[in-house]
């Protein structure tokens, strides 16, 4: 039997459920932008059905808004902020034994690149190696990645948009029914394929997508949401009790 999960998505209402229930898929990884774990589990309870398995997750923004990388984080128990060093945040997800993915390596300004890989191997989990807002050469240079270091693969919609979701999704070789179980089956490196199409579909997906992409990274937007000092995921937040004040970058 195998479990068909949309590995990390940003958007969820009930079209995103009903999209990815009518595409077959067993579970999506919910990971929004700047939102605290607190909230993204009590939304995914919600959207969680008999037939869709939602699991909360974290995008953690590490460095600061023109040096960034961004890290995928699943099975935390206490939340972890953005904007802290690469290594911080590594140490952080090391400790709660979570699971880590590599979303869009190498893509853009805001992706691990081959030196990041290599310097947190043992901590890395899995390495993303399609992504539809990719172009192909992106796509071959991940995947390319993966295969040099012995990485885990995963794919995902990467969906902003909800037509987005479900076009590319990871079959694993085993069912689990909980974040728990998805965690551990991440850590062990279970068996997967990744599944997706390069159809004209691919193409609306990824011109839509990109289009998001650039309203999404305007400094306007940037300087709006993250660098008052009082947004809900910045490090000298209340919710973080201080614990990471000494390696906030803002």
């Amino acid at each position: 039997m195998t479990h068909r999960v949309d590995c990390h998505v940003k958007v969820l209402t009930d079209r995103v459920v009903e999209r990815a229930t009518r595409a077959g898929l067993d579970a999506i990884v919910y990971a929004p932008h700047f939102t605290r774990l607190p909230e993204i589990r009590e939304r995914a309870a919600a959207y969680s059905t008999d037939d869709l398995l939602v699991i909360p997750a974290r995008e953690v923004f590490t460095g600061s808004w023109r040096n960034r990388r961004h890290v995928l984080a699943i099975g935390l128990e206490e939340p972890v902020p953005d904007f802290i060093p690469l290594e911080a945040a590594m140490a952080e997800f090391d400790r709660q034994d979570a699971a880590v993915l590599v979303p869009h390596p190498t893509f853009a300004t805001v992706s691990l690149g081959e030196s990041d890989l290599r310097a947190h191997a043992e901590t890395i989990d899995a390495v993303e190696i399609f992504n539809p807002k990719h172009l192909p050469s992106h796509n071959r240079r991940a995947r390319g990645l993966a295969e040099t270091l012995s990485m885990p693969p995963f794919t995902s919609s990467y969906a902003h948009l909800p037509r987005s979701v479900g076009v590319a999704h990871t079959a694993f070789e085993t069912a689990f029914e909980t974040e728990a179980d998805f965690t551990t089956a991440l850590k062990d490196g279970v068996a997967r394929t990744v599944v997706y199409e390069n159809g004209l579909e691919r193409w609306r997906t990824t011109a839509t997508e990109l289009g998001h992409l650039v309203y999404e990274n305007t400094w306007k937007k940037v300087d709006r949401l993250f660098l008052s000092g009082t947004e809900p995921t910045h490090p000298q937040h209340i919710a973080y009790d201080g614990r990471f004040d000494d390696v906030a970058v803002y």
